[in-house]
């Protein structure tokens, strides 16, 4: 009997080092033919701190982002694997595998194994799965022959290196030794390698005096600055940002780091609600971070470009948005348009590469995102790298489903979408549409809702409707949704006259429902 090696040893690292080795192989010789036998084990853990994902509304239900992976059902021999904290209710399942295009949704029901470790704290899904040997067992007996699988994950820790090394398959993403490089520090780090223009600031800082002295060091070399924000080192969706304002800072270089760490902790503004500064600094002593300044200007924008690095090491431009941002300071990351706006499309692309390029030189494999700030300054747009994303993110899932609906392709010479037939698509996306009147819904009631309004993907005209986080609509009110259409105006209108369906069908009286 051969045993598992301890969590974090070298004999994990070299399984792990072995297990990964068959990935270029299998990209070559399995992922490149659609007819090849081929299971990929979904565990779609969001591996965050507890305290990241308690601030966000239906974390639970955030395992259903990644069932646009259910298209890949699509090809005649491949297998799903999908492993969930709680059990996904059987109409949301049959909600995807209708929208397989040519496949009959019972062939691909064979193909599907969905398993769930029955557990809905707030931990890593991986962790649920390691501290359960007979559900880790039953995992292993679905996968069938580990050579011809793969492990696909929201993104890469400690924890799913223990996983892809217990399962004995490979991990589809980036080593978690490389993580710093994804963290708000690395980032800085890996622009000015890449020569990329970012915001000034400090990273690496440890607590709320580093804090108060990186500030003061920005200050006396910019006197003009007016604000800084704060940023813990692995922040969700904006969640661990904090702004300071720099209006009332004395000018006397002597006295501004004093007040500044008193108005650290009385004046800041953290981004998530129900943050305090004390509770941002208590965190930010644990996990670390950085300050920037502020970007200023009157017209701005948050575009972000997507890149892979593929088994094979080639280095892949999949796409660029322009996220919608909400939140107090407008931080928070709510949606986005693909693709992002032309002027500055050019400029993402080779920004990104140049990124993409020192990560390749790192070892960096799978999905990654470079998230910017536009500004429009002089007749033209200036941008500047904020962060780089090193998992699947809030764009995957849209640009995943519109790829697999429509069979199209991303034309990365002049950075838009286009099906087989030469045609544009665009698309409106979100995963926080939330209205309370919502929970008035359960899943049924949406299938019976986007039936009876036109609202689901119409496979000849290719557009319409797919929608995500369906199980969060009933306890949370919230529901994400992509809305697919020839153009940015076509999906946007086609996003509100969703928007309103949904808000007068919630407005119906169970009469109403009945005699309709």
């Amino acid at each position: 009997m051969i045993l598992d090696p301890a969590p974090g040893s070298d004999d994990e690292r070299l399984r792990f080092a072995q297990l990964q080795s068959r990935l270029g192989p299998m990209f070559r010789d399995v992922f490149s033919h659609p007819a090849a036998p081929r299971t990929i084990v979904v565990v779609p853990s969001m591996s965050l701190d507890p305290d990241v994902l308690a601030k966000i509304a239906g974390a639970a239900h955030y395992e259903e982002r990644q069932l646009g992976m259910l298209m890949f059902l699509r090809l005649p021999r491949t297998r799903i694997v999908y492993v969930t904290s709680q059990p996904i209710a059987p109409v949301i399942i049959d909600y995807y595998l209708n929208l397989l295009g040519g496949v009959p949704a019972s062939h691909a029901r064979k193909r599907l194994v969905m398993l769930s470790a029955y557990d809905g704290s707030l931990r890593a899904l991986t962790d649920k799965i390691l501290e359960r040997p007979r559900l880790l067992a039953r995992v292993r007996e679905a996968i069938g022959d580990p050579k011809l699988a793969h492990l696909s994950c929201f993104n890469t820790t400690h924890r799913e290196r223990t996983l892809a090394v217990q399962l004995g398959v490979p991990l589809y993403g980036c080593d978690p030794a490389l993580s710093q490089l994804g963290s708000k520090s690395g980032s800085r780090t890996l622009f000015r390698e890449a020569g990329v223009p970012h915001p000034k600031g400090y990273e690496s800082l440890r607590d709320v005096h580093d804090v108060a002295a990186a500030i003061a060091a920005m200050r006396r070399d910019e006197p003009l600055l007016r604000r800084v924000v704060v940023k813990l080192e692995e922040g969700f969706s904006g969640e661990g940002n904090a702004i300071l304002d720099l209006d009332e800072a004395p000018s006397e270089l002597g006295t501004i780091e004093h007040w500044l760490r008193d108005a650290l902790i009385q004046k800041l503004r953290c981004e998530a609600a129900g943050e305090t500064p004390e509770t941002y600094f208590a965190k930010f002593a644990a996990m670390g971070g950085i300050v920037e300044a502020w970007i200023e200007g009157d017209v701005k924008r948050s575009p972000s470009v997507q890149l892979r690095v593929t088994p094979t090491a080639e280095l892949e431009l999949i796409s660029t948005h322009d996220q919608v941002l909400g939140g107090p300071s407008g931080q928070v990351f709510l949606g986005s348009t693909f693709p992002a706006d032309g002027a500055y499309r050019a400029a993402l692309h080779e920004a990104g590469r140049r990124i993409g390029e020192v990560l390749r030189a790192r070892g960096v494999l799978g999905r990654f995102g470079v998230d910017f700030v536009a500004v429009w300054r002089e007749g033209s747009w200036d941008l500047a790298a904020i962060e780089i994303n090193l998992r699947k993110g809030g764009t995957t899932l849209p640009f995943q489903m519109l790829q697999f609906l429509t069979d199209g392709r991303y034309d990365q010479a002049s950075g838009e979408f286009v099906t087989p037939l030469g045609q544009p698509r665009c698309y409106y996306a979100t995963d926080n549409l939330v209205r309370p009147e919502y929970r008035r819904f359960i899943p049924e009631d949406l299938v019976d809702v986007l039936v009876e309004n036109g609202l689901h993907f119409d496979e000849t005209t290719q557009e319409g409707v797919v929608f995500n986080l369906i199980g969060a609509l009933s306890e949370h009110g919230k529901l994400g949704l992509v809305c697919i259409a020839r153009d940015h105006e076509g999906a946007l209108a086609l996003y509100e006259r969703t928007m309103h369906i949904l808000d007068a069908e919630a407005s119906r009286s169970p009469s109403e429902i009945l005699t309709a």
